[in-house]
């Protein structure tokens, strides 16, 4: 029966589907109303560098992640630490901040593990009322979510913000975790088809590790089209009739037509050319490639002057324009190095000081990192011109742009929040001090 689906949803598709028929309004005018937003990094997913008293908090540095956070403590004590996190760390206070910054967009990453942990990890669950609240409250203050799903089973990345952190990635090596992921973007289809005008966007997985080779890029390829069609496309359901054993088909939207739902689709580390041509318009519609900028994350980027970090941002504008799909550069910063505390894992150093294993220092993290308070009155005017530079960049070659990430504990340089508390981030995001910084 399973074969017959898959072949009588591709028939039936492709008779039916005419692209002028299919055209849909979206919840957000993509393609001619800039994206403007901010990440809401740290809140349902932990991550070490965002919150760090979190986990030094547990005095044990076995737990580096969200899985070990579960894993090495009382479930009591874990699910006490995270039920005041989820309580406190996003509140409607800081979608009307958010909105006040003229923004239009917040990206909310979610794990799997808020959905489903029937392969017996040790994850605390809980998180799916505060994803319920953080739509309602987008809702009051006129910004749109794009929701996330940041974690897979077995892990799609090895980073400690897909959950787990490990050596490589495990996602695509088991049929039986890809199945799971189907089924919570089933899930996430079925939560926000009807609320598109708050929901506008279903991201089906950050960051897929296709740097570690051709299976793992198979599998993602392949995943964006079964999460394509459970996300936006027709959705015929075949049923069997256990008198007669016939065929009948449902509509689980209540229609033959597309759902509204965009889809956001990561660009695995590729560059755009890998993906010229996938999901081409007007077979797909709908479809945004999400890509991510970061400057900091390899020695060469690390020994990068000031004036170097802004050239490279303001390069980005003519690379951006190769995208075939829209495109939005999803995650980016105003930090230009890894100086922040655990940005590359609980217990790892930094590479501009050099106590990343390996590594060769640039200089002293001293000043570029932490509370704006130590920020020289120069690093924070970089930061702005920086800021700057790839805003300009990202609209002028794409789309729009999501920064990472609102808040953090204890590294400024990241956060929307405090930039503008501390000037380096305009109250009006195209506001500009430097307009000519690109040339």
């Amino acid at each position: 029966m399973k074969a017959l689906s898959r072949t009588l949803f591709a028939l039936v598709g492709s008779c039916v589907v005419s692209p002028g028929a299919l055209a849909q309004t979206l919840g957000f005018p993509y393609g001619s109303e800039k994206v403007r937003g901010v990440n809401l990094g740290g809140w349902l997913v932990l991550e070490p560098w965002i919150t760090p008293s979190i986990f030094d908090n547990t005095g044990n540095s076995q737990i580096v992640d969200e899985y070990t956070f579960g894993q090495f403590q009382s479930k009591a004590t874990a699910l006490s630490v995270l039920q005041n996190h989820w309580n406190t760390w996003i509140t409607e206070s800081d979608f009307a901040a958010i909105a006040a910054a003229g923004l239009n967009h917040v990206r909310l990453p979610i794990g799997y593990w808020a959905f489903d942990v029937s392969g017996g990890e040790p994850y605390i669950q809980g998180q799916l009322p505060y994803l319920t609240k953080a739509v309602s409250w987008a809702q009051t203050h006129g910004l749109k979510v794009i929701v996330d799903l940041h974690g897979a089973p077995g892990s799609q990345n090895g980073f400690d913000n897909s959950g787990q952190r490990m050596s490589s990635p495990t996602w695509q090596t088991k049929q039986s975790n890809i199945d799971r992921t189907n089924a919570i973007i089933t899930t996430l289809a079925n939560m926000f088809a009807g609320n598109v005008n708050v929901v506008p966007i279903i991201a089906p997985l950050n960051e897929p590790a296709g740097y570690d080779g051709s299976q793992i890029l198979s599998v993602t390829k392949q995943y964006w089209y079964d999460s394509y069609g459970t996300i936006r496309q027709i959705h015929l359901l075949l049923i069997e009739s256990s008198e007669a054993h016939n065929v009948f088909l449902r509509y689980p939207f209540g229609t033959s037509q597309q759902s509204n739902l965009a889809v956001m689709i990561h660009d695995a580390f590729q560059p755009l050319s890998y993906w010229s041509g996938f999901m081409p318009p007007p077979n797909w519609q709908g479809v945004l490639v999400d890509t991510h900028i970061y400057q900091m994350f390899s020695d060469a980027d690390n020994a990068l002057s000031n004036a170097q970090h802004i050239s490279a941002a303001c390069s980005q504008a003519s690379a951006l324009t190769a995208s075939t799909l829209w495109l939005v550069v999803g995650e980016w910063t105003p930090a230009a190095t890894d100086c922040a505390k655990y940005l590359n894992g609980r217990g790892v150093g930094a590479r501009y000081d050099g106590s990343f294993p390996g590594s060769t220092a640039v200089g002293s993290c001293t000043g570029l990192t932490g509370s704006a308070s130590t920020f020289s009155s120069s690093y924070k005017t970089f930061l702005r011109q920086f800021w700057e530079a790839q805003v300009m960049s990202y609209e002028a070659g794409g789309q729009g742009w999501i920064q990472w990430t609102w808040k953090a504990e204890n590294a400024d340089e990241w956060t929307y929040q405090a930039g503008l508390a501390n000037g380096w981030i305009p109250q009006n995001p195209t506001s500009f001090k430097y307009p000519n910084i690109c040339g």
